[in-house]
Parts: C-alpha cells; structure tokens; sequence
C-alpha cells in the first residue's frame, strides 16, 4: 500500500498533525511502523509488539478518539465540527526494552470525505454496474464539494467577525487615545498658564 508521508519519532515523542475537516465528514487513517535495528542498520519491516496510541481533538480540543492500536493500524472519526483537527500519534516504547533509546519510522495516510470509500467494494455489494458506480461517485464528490464550500463559508463569516472585532478594537483605541492627547493638552496648557501667573508674567 502506498503511504502520503513518513516521519521518525523518539521514545517517547508525540507528533501531531493539524488537519482542516468540514462537518460531518468521514476521515480514515493508516498507518505502519518500522524500528530501527542497530545491528542491521535499517529499519525492520515489521514491528511485533509495539503499539502506537491515537488521539484526536477537534477544534474546541475535545477529545473524539484516544485508542490504542497494534503496530500496523486503522483508525476511523467522523467530524461534526467544522475546523481544524489534531491528530496525534505517539508509540507505547515505554513498555518495550528492545525500543529503549531508538527511533521509530511511521508510514501515515489521512483520507478524508470520499477519498475514504472503498468504490470496488461498493460496486461488488450493491452489484452495481461501471455507469452506476461512476454516477455514485460523482454524487460522492458533489456531496464533498458542498461540506467544502460550506466549510469555507464558515471561515470566511468567522474571519469578517474577527476582522470586525479587531476594526472596533482599533477604533476605540484611536478614540482613547485622541482623548488622552486632549487631556493631556489642556493640563498642560493651564499648568503653564499658572507657571506664568505665579511668575507675575501674565
């Protein structure tokens, strides 16, 4: 199988990934993990034993998976959230002598919206035609084209709110600060107005 990406990770490293999900949208990982052999000078292809721990937030950080799986895993989410996702990935080498002090290469793959069906399992269980199944994925991708656009939507009614926020922030500042000029300008204007009074040169 073909993985999107590899990193190393350290006895007791976490790693996180941050992934923008829109709502209501499937979201499937893969992975596989290879230890480093020091005697070989390469990483083993197979890992017995070692585990890797998979928690994932959503944008409020609230947790919606924290499971333990086996060296080589599968871990399923649906969002209802729209934002961004932490995924994070970290192994149970506290638990194994043979990891202690080494480094560990894992393979990850994140699918999400309809990237995460199985179409030729699909068509197998519905017995649907070729016709069929490209119509079905094409309504797939309509479906995932709106969760994106909507998604962006939201983003975008966020950042006006924000943007707004921040222009009102300004102006009062202004605001204030004009203020405090003006104060500042009439105090010293009649301290200097008593200076010259008390000198008799007004």
């Amino acid at each position: 199988m073909f993985y999107a990406l590899y990193f190393h990770i350290g006895e007791t490293e976490k790693k996180c990934f941050i992934e923008e999900i829109p709502d209501e949208t499937m979201v499937i990982g893969k992975y596989r993990t290879q230890l480093w052999d020091k005697q070989m000078g390469s990483f083993l292809q197979a890992t017995p034993g070692l585990g890797m721990h998979v928690e994932i937030k959503d944008p409020d950080t609230k947790i919606i998976l924290s499971r333990q799986y086996g060296s080589d895993g599968r871990f399923t989410f649906t969002s209802h959230t729209p934002g961004e996702h932490q995924i994070c990935l970290h192994s149970n080498s506290t638990k194994m002598a043979i990891f202690a002090g080494g480094k560990l290469r894992v393979h990850l793959d994140i699918q999400v919206g309809e990237h995460t069906n199985n179409y030729p399992e699909i068509a197998a269980k519905d017995k649907l035609t070729e016709l069929q199944l490209r119509a079905r994925q094409l309504l797939d991708q309509v479906e995932q084209i709106q969760k994106e656009q909507n998604y962006q939507q939201y983003r975008e009614e966020r950042f006006r709110m924000t943007s707004e926020s921040t222009n009102q922030h300004v102006l009062w500042c202004s605001i204030a600060q004009t203020l405090i000029l003006i104060v500042t300008g009439i105090w010293q204007l009649k301290h200097l107005k008593s200076f010259f009074e008390a000198k008799k040169l007004v």
